[in-house]
């Protein structure tokens, strides 16, 4: 069966399980540290199993590893109605992951990370606003995006979705103010209504 090298805190690895329970697919869990005791969790023997010692990583049936959140939910989404068959489609989840990861998920989850989650680590007052104005830029993109679209790609939820999801519902721990983006509330209700969705918690 597959193992899923996971956290309950990780949006990240939140990611994987939201796809995993919108496809039905089974897989056992094993725990690793997000603070603390981090090193000790991700030392040689894990770091020797997936290469790059980050979460979320997965031993696949076959025995083979395979690490990073985006190429995680490629593997998994390929023949499935959450990547499209379209060239151009394909190429806008790309687009919308590439922007995740790059503009999205380190200001939001970087935000939560060092204030909500791991406060000992006290960010300055220019970093925290670093964060809050990059975040805000990043959400608005999205906002402005949803306003025309009901999800990031074609007419039904994708990967892309997938991806910018758990930062964007935790947004108010960073914090961020999703009050005025309705178009943005709107979206997040729509994959909270998908058959087989999961909350973070869950």
């Amino acid at each position: 069966m597959i193992l899923l090298y996971d956290h309950p805190l990780s949006g990240n690895c939140y990611k994987i399980r939201l796809l995993f329970a919108l496809l039905g697919i089974p897989y056992e869990s094993e725990q690793i540290a997000v603070t603390g005791d981090r090193d000790h969790d991700r030392g040689e023997a894990f770091r020797a199993k997936t290469a790059i010692g980050k979460i979320p990583s997965l031993r696949l049936d076959d025995g083979r590893y395979l690490s990073e959140s985006g190429a995680i939910l490629w593997y998994f989404a390929e023949g499935t109605p959450f990547l499209p068959e379209d060239r151009y489609e394909r190429a806008q989840v790309v687009q919308w992951m590439s922007f995740e990861q790059n503009n999205h998920e380190p200001n939001l989850a970087a935000a939560r990370q060092q204030l909500a989650i791991d406060p000992e680590l006290h960010p300055g007052e220019e970093q925290i606003e670093g964060w809050r104005s990059a975040g805000t830029r990043a959400l608005d993109v999205m906002e402005r995006h949803l306003s025309k679209h009901e999800f990031f790609v074609g007419d039904i939820c994708s990967i892309a979705d997938i991806a910018l999801y758990p930062h964007t519902q935790m947004a108010d721990q960073g914090p961020f103010d999703l009050g005025p983006l309705l178009a943005t509330q709107a979206w997040l209700e729509r994959l909270r209504a998908l058959p087989g969705f999961v909350a973070m918690g869950s």
